[in-house]
């Protein structure tokens, strides 16, 4: 996996628990089209400190042009940002 770190809008919703889940995003490409991907499942969540920043860790699935990716998104705490993080 190729380490991108690109800020994404996201749609995310919380359970009755608080846990955090991704349900859509959206960024763009090379081209600066906006590109919208549906999260079809959130294989793995772990939390992370960096430099001090609390951050959430998704591995994803999803179906991207046809074809079946994996991939990570970032939640950062303290700001409320969303990244793409590995794909």
């Amino acid at each position: 996996m190729k380490v991108l770190m690109k800020p994404i809008k996201m749609i995310a919703w919380f359970e009755e628990n608080g846990k955090l889940m991704p349900i859509r995003y959206q960024l763009e490409n090379s081209e600066s089209e906006k590109i919208s991907v549906n999260v079809d499942k959130v294989l793995l969540m772990q939390e992370e400190k960096l430099a001090g920043n609390k951050m959430f860790i998704y591995k994803c699935q999803s179906v991207l042009n046809g074809l079946e990716r994996i991939y990570e998104l970032k939640y950062e705490l303290y700001t409320c940002k969303w990244f793409l993080y590995k794909m």
